[in-house]
């Protein structure tokens, strides 16, 4: 029987729900209290499950953010992708790109900071840091997409725009300086500075 077409076991399916329990709790919990405040006896608790089987699929509560975070952010890159499609000017496609991945990243600002340092700091072994580094790869890669339209970029100069683009991103949400200021104050500054590192 072709891979494709073999039924998934009792046992996948149950570990599989399991992990949509964990998910569901601590998105939960986390977006009422943010995750400082949050214990992982009380995700498990919400979860249905000992503490010891959360263990199994998060060691700690930055790996239950990132677990709950890389779905957000995965939705607000295929948002930006698309909107930036449509969009003939490269500065605007790349933030078009840009917004919905600060929109996500802010909508509980203490978590969005957690959710960057973790990425930053933690195991790239982990495979919740694993699917987060490379959620940071595909917006680069969508990134360069925009840049290299109009000809005006090498892949090599397009990849490292990109790249440091992607850094501008981060440190504008992760600053301390930037913890009050709204998404559109956020997304000004890192345009203001896209817009000086793109080609004229």
């Amino acid at each position: 029987m072709p891979v494709a077409s073999q039924p998934v076991g009792r046992r996948e399916r149950n570990k599989q729900e399991k992990l949509d329990r964990i998910t569901a709790a601590a998105r939960e919990l986390f977006a009422e209290r943010g995750v400082d405040e949050v214990t992982t006896q009380e995700i498990a608790d919400k979860a249905d499950i000992g503490a010891g089987t959360l263990f199994l699929y998060a060691k700690t509560k930055g790996e239950l953010l990132l677990l709950v975070q890389n779905s957000t952010y995965a939705d607000a890159l295929d948002e930006g992708k698309s909107a930036a499609e449509g969009i003939a000017d490269p500065l605007d496609a790349v933030m078009a790109i840009v917004r919905p991945v600060v929109e996500c990243n802010r909508k509980q600002i203490d978590n969005g900071r957690t959710y960057l340092r973790e990425m930053v700091f933690g195991d790239p072994e982990e495979p919740h840091h694993s699917e987060a580094l490379g959620l940071t790869v595909r917006t680069e890669e969508a990134i360069v997409d925009v840049l290299l339209r109009d000809g005006r970029n090498s892949a090599k100069d397009a990849a490292a725009r990109a790249h440091i683009v992607s850094a501008i991103m981060f440190v504008s949400m992760a600053a301390t300086i930037n913890i009050a200021k709204p998404v559109d104050d956020i997304v000004q500054e890192i345009r203001d500075q896209v817009r000086v590192l793109l080609p004229a």
